[in-house]
C-alpha cells in the first residue's frame, strides 16, 4: 500500500534522499542540478518539507521508504505548476504516478485554479504519454530547461473544465 500525503518538516531526509535520487535518474529532466540539490544545507531541506517557500512537496510513501515525489506552486493568473515529478524505477507502470498527479488535479480543483502546468520534454515519450493520458495537452510554449538550457521543454495543460487548456 502506497501512502501519498503532503509532507512536514520531520519528512526533511525523505525528500532529500527522494529528490537526489530523482535528480541522479533523470537528470535532464528537472530544472535543478543534482549538484545544486546536493549542496543545499539541511535547514534548506527543511524549509523546503515544511512549505516554507512557494512549492508544496508530496511524497508517496511505500513501507515507510519514499518511492515518489512531486511538488506544486502558484503561478499566474490562478494557476498552479506542477513541478518535481517522479517515482522511483521499481514503481513506474504501478499508479504511484497517477496518484501523485491526481493529489496535485485535487489541490487546484480545491483551490479553483484554473489548470495545472508543467514542462516536458517531447522527447520524453514515457513522461509524456503519461501526462497525456492523465488529460493534459500540449502548448505552443517551449522554454529553456533551467538546469540545461540546450534541452528544450514544451509546456502542457490540464484545466478541470475539460477543455483542452489552450487560452
Amino acid at each position: 500500500m502506497v501512502d501519498i500525503r503532503y509532507i512536514t518538516e520531520d519528512d526533511w531526509q525523505a525528500l532529500k534522499q527522494v529528490r537526489l535520487a530523482a535528480l541522479l535518474d533523470a537528470p535532464t529532466a528537472f530544472g535543478v542540478t543534482h549538484a545544486a540539490a546536493a549542496a543545499y544545507t539541511d535547514q534548506a531541506w527543511r524549509d523546503r518539507a515544511a512549505g516554507r517557500g512557494p512549492a508544496r512537496y508530496l511524497l508517496a510513501f511505500e513501507d515507510a521508504i519514499a518511492v515518489g515525489i512531486v511538488a506544486h506552486l502558484p503561478g499566474a493568473n490562478n494557476e498552479l505548476e506542477l513541478i518535481a515529478m517522479w517515482v522511483a524505477p521499481a514503481q513506474r507502470g504501478t499508479d504511484v504516478g497517477v496518484q501523485l498527479v491526481g493529489a496535485v488535479k485535487a489541490w487546484a480543483i480545491t483551490n479553483d485554479c484554473r489548470r495545472v502546468l508543467l514542462d516536458v520534454s517531447p522527447d520524453n515519450a514515457r513522461a509524456s504519454a503519461f501526462y497525456k493520458k492523465l488529460g493534459f495537452v500540449f502548448l505552443p510554449q517551449w522554454e529553456p530547461l533551467d538546469s540545461h538550457p540546450e534541452i528544450q521543454v514544451q509546456k502542457m495543460a490540464w484545466t478541470n473544465d475539460g477543455s483542452t487548456g489552450r487560452t
